[in-house]
């Protein structure tokens, strides 16, 4: 950042900005390109989109892809001063700013928030992709890996520590418990 004494005075907030779900990238990229346009770097230093790594088993693969922690949301560091707040609600994608009341001001996010987001953001990129799963007891699932491959079953139990669950299994009309990791299933 620049030495300035201008810069200084700015107090930057963190405000949460709606965006049409599944346009995230796009709006980000469209107020990045707005703001180094007009050059407002020093009003708007930073534009996040939560995102965590999940890993799916696909064919027997894994397959890692990003996906939006808060779908729809898009989170900006800012001073919302003069036109900025006019500039960002007409990006291209942007709905407008969360909290805001109907023509009133945008409502910054709490630091507590910010921290709980931003060590969320933090966490899971250093994860190097999570298994992200949820099961429930009694569900009916398909096994797409290891040896029961193609055989479906029900959920007994669910070990969220080990990543493991208990599937019942029919082989040869009988019922088989059966220990699988959570990327060894998918629903039916």
């Amino acid at each position: 950042m620049a030495e300035n004494t201008k810069n200084d005075t700015l107090v930057r907030k963190w405000y949460v900005v709606r965006a049409i779900s599944g346009q995230e990238k796009k709006v980000k990229q469209y107020i990045e390109v707005e703001i180094s346009r007009l050059n407002l770097q020093d009003y708007v230093s930073q534009v996040l989109i939560p995102t965590e790594k999940i890993v799916q088993i696909r064919n027997g693969k894994k397959i890692a892809k990003e996906r939006s922690f808060y779908p729809g949301y898009v989170l900006i560091e800012a001073a919302l001063v003069g036109e900025i707040t006019h500039i960002i609600k007409n990006v291209t994608g942007v709905i407008g700013f969360l909290g805001e009341s109907k023509g009133g001001e945008p409502v910054p996010m709490r630091v507590s928030e910010v921290n709980r987001i931003l060590g969320k953001v933090d966490e899971l990129t250093e994860a190097e992709g999570t298994l992200n799963y949820t099961y429930v007891v009694g569900e009916s699932v398909k096994v797409i890996n290891g040896p029961f491959n193609g055989f479906n079953g029900i959920i007994e139990e669910i070990n969220e520590e080990k990543k493991k669950i208990k599937v019942t299994v029919k082989i040869f009309g009988r019922k088989t418990p059966v220990e699988l990791g959570f990327g060894e299933v998918e629903r039916e």
